[in-house]
């Protein structure tokens, strides 16, 4: 497993993508590092630049174009450069934002994971910024990442049955094109246990760096 070597001692970012429902929300609490909550930058339900799904059925919500990536990269930068910013809270069967809250980061903290569906899409600014740590697509089997999903969106009710439904099937249908998309946008795919092993060998790299 090859990892990025050339972590700077300042604050940077671990990006961790992926289809929706392949537990990166799980994964980046497992590895102990801040989390910063990506898809708390979707659009709000009346915003006029949300993209439509064809044929008038409702917003694409798995459209990049339904999420603000300039206010996710301003985060990021300032949580990096300060060690904390304000980021939404966001209610997804509202689709609406319905608070803020403080993101810090520990004395000393040398990394923290941005994680999000449409994370790799902000994989070069973050670069270009020099903010950047590693980007990673978690990707899993595609029948197991579409029941873990409806799961999950049912009991937290965050849409209806029906679209979730509809929506499931047609992102367990285009699954392999997301994370051959999320590589393209530099993200690296594996699979969870990899994706742990590469966050804890960046973060003890870190460690021993910060401890030098």
């Amino acid at each position: 497993m090859t990892v990025p070597s050339d972590i700077s001692p300042a604050p940077r970012v671990i990006l961790l993508t992926g289809p929706s429902g392949a537990g990166k929300s799980r994964l980046a609490v497992r590895s102990g590092l801040p989390v910063m909550r990506l898809d708390d930058f979707y659009k709000e339900g009346g915003d006029p630049t949300l993209p439509q799904l064809p044929h008038g059925i409702g917003v694409d919500w798995d459209s990049a174009h339904s999420w603000d990536a300039d206010a996710a990269v301003a985060a990021v930068r300032e949580l990096c450069a300060k060690g904390r910013t304000t980021v939404p809270l966001y209610d997804i069967s509202l689709s609406a934002r319905i608070g803020t809250e403080t993101l810090t980061l520990g004395d000393g903290a040398p990394l923290f994971i941005a994680e999000g569906i449409f994370a790799a899409d902000i994989v070069a600014r973050c670069r270009e910024l020099g903010l950047l740590a590693d980007a990673i697509c978690l990707r899993g089997r595609p029948v197991t990442t579409f029941r873990r999903r409806l799961l999950r969106d049912v009991r937290e009710g965050r849409k209806s049955v029906p679209f979730l439904l509809r929506r499931g099937w047609r992102l367990l249908r285009a699954e392999g094109a997301i994370v051959a998309r999320h590589r393209e946008l530099g993200a690296y795919p594996c699979a969870r246990d990899e994706a742990a092993g590469r966050i804890g060998q960046l973060s003890a790299a870190c460690s021993a760096r910060t401890r030098a």
